[in-house]
């Protein structure tokens, strides 16, 4: 297991907590099938981390668009880094098939990168979105 949940940081929204969840979820399965390098399962799950990712993505920029968060395009800005990588990574897959490429990407840099963005801009915008 790559993440546990325990280390993702709660925020104030709800919501915001929900999709972290699923995406975790998401991203272990993914991870789980690097290790066994299975190839066509990875293939499977790659473009559901892309879809899950947009859609975890989406729903927080349209939820900081409607409340008129103060930073939304410096969040957003961090998303679209990620989504880059993510699209750079899934063409390089595409291309070469590396498990060792995916795993050290997803240990060394998107886990990092997931538990800076939450606990530095997602706990930031749940505070100003509230509960809701």
């Amino acid at each position: 297991m790559l993440i546990q949940k325990r280390e993702i940081q709660q925020v104030a929204n709800p919501m915001i907590n929900m999709l972290h969840e699923d995406e975790i979820e998401i991203i272990n399965d993914f991870h789980d099938a690097i290790l066994a390098r299975d190839i066509e399962k990875i293939d499977e799950l790659f473009k559901v981390v892309l879809m899950d990712v947009e859609d975890h993505f989406s729903t927080e920029e349209a939820m900081m668009e409607q409340a008129e968060y103060h930073d939304l395009q410096v969040h957003k800005n961090d998303h679209d880094t990620m989504r880059v990588k993510l699209k750079s990574f899934h063409d390089r897959w595409e291309i070469l098939k590396s498990p060792n490429e995916l795993k050290g990407f997803l240990e060394k840099d998107f886990k990092k990168w997931l538990m800076l963005h939450v606990s530095k801009w997602d706990s930031d915008a749940a505070m100003h979105l509230g509960n809701g």
